[in-house]
C-alpha cells in the first residue's frame, strides 16, 4: 500500500489490470502476432477478449478475427488506457462498444467488520453457491472460471437479516498479490435490497486481510447503477475505466 502526502494511493490501472486477469483467468492464451487472444470457452467478456501486446495496424486486425474465429469465439477486444488508436481502428471498421466498466477499490482496512453471521467464506463453493449463481446466470462456464486462479480463492454464502433460514446470495473472491478481486456478486431478486451484497463486500474485505491483501477491487459496468450506489456506500471509489468493441 502506497501513501503520497498522507494519502493512501491506490494501485496503478496496469497493477489493477493484470489483477483482474489472474483472478479470473482465460482457459488458454494464444498470442498471435502482436495480439494476445484469450480462449473463453464460454466464460464471458473478459476472458475471451484480445488484447494489444504492442503497437498495432489497421492491416493486424484480420489476424485477430481470425484467431478469435479459429476458437469459436465472435471477434472482440479489450480496449485499456493506452490502446486510444486501437479503439479509433476498430470504430472506423464498425465495431461497436459493448459494456464501459469501472474499476473500484479500497483498501481492506477500511471496510467495516464483517457479520459473519450473515455473510461467510468458503472453498470449494457449496451447491448452494452454484445454485444462486445458476439462477443468476452465472452458468457452469462462468463458474469454470472461479476453479483458475492460482493464488488463494474462495467464495461467499450470505444470508438475509430478513430470510436467516436461506441463502440469499454468493460471490467469489481470488487474490493476486496485494491486490483480491471480488467478481460474480450476485444476490436472488426476491432477496435483495436487504444487506446480503453489502455484508459479502465486507466479508470479502475480512478475508482478503487475513489473506495478506491491501485492497479489495472489481470491475462492473457503468450502467449498473444500484451496483455503484452499494460500491460508494463502501468508499469504493472509481480508480479506472475500459471497455470492449465487439463486431
Amino acid at each position: 500500500m502506497m501513501l503520497q502526502s498522507g494519502l493512501i494511493v491506490p494501485p496503478t490501472m496496469s497493477r489493477l489490470l493484470t489483477a483482474v486477469d489472474a483472478t479470473w483467468p482465460a482457459a488458454a492464451l494464444h498470442e498471435v502476432g502482436p495480439w494476445l487472444i484469450r480462449e473463453g470457452q464460454g466464460g464471458g467478456k473478459r476472458v475471451s477478449a484480445a488484447t494489444a501486446l504492442g503497437t498495432v495496424t489497421e492491416d493486424d486486425i484480420p489476424l485477430a478475427e481470425a484467431a478469435h474465429r479459429k476458437l469459436g469465439q465472435t471477434p472482440l477486444f479489450w480496449i485499456r488506457p493506452g490502446d486510444e488508436k486501437l479503439d479509433a481502428l476498430l470504430e472506423a471498421r464498425g465495431y461497436r462498444v459493448v459494456d464501459p466498466v469501472h474499476i473500484r477499490a479500497a483498501p481492506v482496512g477500511s471496510f467495516p467488520e464483517p457479520e459473519l453471521m450473515f455473510s461467510f467464506p468458503h472453498w470449494p463453493p457449496l451447491a448452494m453457491a452454484c445454485d444462486i449463481w445458476r439462477d443468476t446466470g452465472i452458468g457452469p462456464e462462468r463458474q469454470a472460471v472461479m476453479m483458475r486462479p492460482r493464488g488463494p480463492s474462495t467464495c461467499f454464502i450470505a444470508r438475509s437479516p430478513e430470510a436467516v433460514d436461506r441463502a440469499a446470495g454468493t460471490a467469489f473472491a481470488a487474490i493476486d498479490g496485494d491486490i483480491a478481486m471480488i467478481h460474480a456478486v450476485e444476490v436472488l431478486p426476491k432477496l435483495r435490497r436487504q444487506g446480503s451484497a453489502h455484508n459479502m463486500l465486507r466479508s470479502a474485505a475480512w478475508w482478503a486481510q487475513q489473506n495478506g491483501a491491501n485492497w479489495l477491487a472489481l470491475a462492473v459496468t457503468q450502467a449498473n447503477e444500484g451496483a455503484a450506489r452499494l460500491y460508494a456506500s463502501l468508499n469504493m471509489g472509481i480508480v479506472g475505466q475500459y471497455h470492449y468493441r465487439s463486431a
